[in-house]
């Protein structure tokens, strides 16, 4: 599943309307999911190294910009974490308002992150996301959604709907698509595990796109056939709109589901962020500490507590604050990336790819290109949020430049790195 699945998906159409709303939804993954999955398909088929997407930047570009790659998706990983407990609340308070009250919900949302740390720390294992009747099961109510809306051709016209409290416009509703159409490097590692992968890897990308738009546009459509109004969209809002549609039972199906996809894509996404410190310092560029790995799961226990702590820092930002941070310091890594491509393809041009990005050397620079200009986007709507009474945009700059801070800082104290390279352990997947 991508990103958050079909849930969290609400405020495209408050801050868009239908129309635009769909457009939007088509539009995005060809221009953002695409490139990126296609970019990432290239360089996890020729380069695959545990660290991913450091290990590509520093082979390229050497040790500092390694460093930054890192630095930028760690911090972009801060906030993107916290995006996922705050779903679940979302959800969690359509049912039970108590929740709202003072700070309840921030317990809640405190309370997954620490759960999920310590199941991936213990090695227990949970239903993966990715495995298709779960797919399923939590696609149910949407599915639902479209086969009633039909029959209900404006009959919520005039429905009257909890009060929101949104205030995302049409650029925050781009952003919130484009974090929904992220997640594609964990597909593109199939790139050298099928046949003919230069064929079949582009082929099997548009199919997993079109499935995912469409999971996404045809309840907007099927919702756009009842009148209701844009602005009776917000984050969570799925579930009251799925009880005005199909009654009570429907209404649950919806919570149930959010809730499950916000903890599952937690959950599954803990260990795969705690691998980043872990190759880091395994190449000396962070401490020892931070590759220790509990004895019997093979977990990286410390990088996992140390991660959660600063998930559990961002719990109380709100959910289009998060994405549009999220956005802004993943879009700087992601730019790194290729950039990466293009040198690896200047400098190491007979390096075995199982997968190539069509195009030669041109077509490996202007695959970059969507991409780099939507995020263009997020540049404008950071300064519009606010964070420790500065705009989002300044708060992600100084978030940027504190990693070259921090390069300089690591090399002073160490100049030869913290631990002589080391060889990288098995660990549990």
């Amino acid at each position: 599943m991508v990103s958050g699945g079909t849930y969290g998906t609400e405020d495209i159409v408050h801050g868009a309307g239908y129309g635009r709303a769909i457009l939007i939804l088509l539009l995005t993954p060809l221009l953002w999911s695409l490139p990126t999955a296609f970019m990432i398909g290239e360089l996890s088929s020729a380069l695959p190294f545990e660290g991913g997407y450091y290990a590509w930047v520093r082979r390229a570009m050497g040790n500092f910009w390694g460093f930054q790659e890192a630095w930028l998706s760690l911090v972009a990983s801060i906030f993107d974490m916290a995006i996922y407990p705050t779903l679940f609340v979302a959800y969690l308070t359509r049912m039970f308002p108590w929740f709202q009250v003072n700070n309840r919900g921030w317990w809640v949302a405190l309370a997954v992150v620490i759960a999920c740390a310590l199941l991936n720390i213990a090695g227990v294992k949970v239903v993966s996301l990715t495995s298709l009747w779960l797919f399923l099961a939590l696609s149910a109510p949407f599915i639902a959604i479209v086969f009633i809306a039909p029959f209900k051709i404006g009959a919520l016209a005039h429905a009257v709907t909890q009060p929101t409290t949104s205030t995302v416009d049409i650029l925050g509703g781009l952003l919130i698509c484009m974090w929904n159409y992220m997640g594609w490097d964990n597909a593109s590692t199939i790139a050298t595990e099928v046949e003919k992968p230069q064929r079949t890897y582009p082929r099997a990308m548009l199919v997993a796109v079109a499935i995912v738009a469409a999971s996404y546009i045809l309840p907007f459509l099927a919702m756009w056939m009842t009148g209701l109004k844009p602005t009776a969209w917000e984050t969570g809002s799925w579930a009251d709109i799925a009880g005005l549609l199909g009654g009570p039972l429907l209404r649950v199906g919806v919570v149930l589901g959010g809730m499950i996809s916000a903890f599952g894509m937690f959950n599954a996404l803990v260990m795969s962020y705690s691998r980043l410190p872990l190759a880091m310092a395994q190449d000396g560029m962070l401490p020892a500490v931070f590759g220790k790995l509990q004895k019997k799961s093979r977990a990286p226990w410390v990088a996992i507590l140390a991660l959660a702590a600063c998930w559990a820092m961002c719990l109380g930002l709100g959910f289009a604050r998060l994405v549009t941070l999220d956005i802004l310091l993943y879009g700087a890594s992601l730019f790194l990336e290729f950039v990466a491509l293009a040198v690896l393809r200047f400098r190491e041009p007979e390096l075995p790819r199982p997968f190539r990005v069509p195009g030669g050397l041109f077509g490996a620079i202007a695959i970059g290109i969507p991409p780099v200009l939507l995020l263009g986007f997020s540049v404008i709507r950071s300064e519009h949020e606010s964070v420790l009474g500065m705009s989002s945009f300044a708060f992600g700059m100084i978030l940027i430049a504190a990693g070259f801070v921090a390069y300089a800082v690591n090399h002073l104290l160490k100049p030869a790195g913290w631990t002589a390279r080391q060889p990288k352990p098995d660990m549990v997947s």
